[in-house]
């Protein structure tokens, strides 16, 4: 009996590792997970989307040019404040060697009334949630993290070459995009 006795605990103990082991593994994971984000020099991740006339794109197709995204809303007091600047770096570009892509969580509604008091020379890509989640980091818990605005700059080939977010960005953005388009 007590050979059986210890041959139980021996095997509870094994368990209690095991599981113990599982769940470390499982923390850790999520740990990594929680905290990805996209870095300067990766893959930028790919998505589509339809433009506001319903023209549709995808971010492969516009390989060869310099993409400059910014993530925005209509309820972003900072991004009110960018856009004019945003605007007046639009007009210093080929628009064959650069696309300038606006990307929104919210609806054409709510974006066309917006626009109807406020020029912004992206092409705007509303309804991009999908698209948020693949390039917002996220805390430890898992929760979103996407600063508004947010900025990337996807070089010719495909890859992130800058990002950055909140106030005052334009002056690094520029000189970003001015490199990628001299190379």
């Amino acid at each position: 009996m007590f050979k059986e006795n210890a041959k139980h605990s021996l095997t509870t103990r094994n368990m209690d590792r095991i599981i113990s082991l599982i769940a470390l593994t499982v923390f850790f994971a999520a740990a990594a997970f929680g905290q990805q984000s996209i870095k300067i020099g990766s893959a930028a991740p790919s998505f589509s989307g339809a433009m506001m006339d319903g023209t549709p794109f995808e971010l492969s197709e516009l390989r060869g040019r310099v993409v400059v995204m910014t993530f925005w809303s209509t309820r972003c007091a900072i991004c009110h404040h960018e856009i004019p600047k945003l605007n007046t770096m639009t007009s210093r570009y080929d628009p064959a060697k650069v696309v300038f892509l606006a990307l929104s969580m919210e609806n054409e509604e709510k974006i066309n009334g917006y626009l109807k008091n406020n020029s912004f020379k992206f092409q705007i890509v509303p309804n991009s949630f999908g698209t948020v989640l693949q390039y917002a980091d996220r805390d430890r818990s898992g929760n979103l993290d996407m600063g508004f605005p947010s900025f990337f700059v996807i070089d010719r080939s495909g890859v992130v070459q800058f990002r950055a977010s909140g106030y005052d960005k334009t002056g690094s953005l520029d000189s970003t995009i001015a490199k990628l388009v001299s190379k």
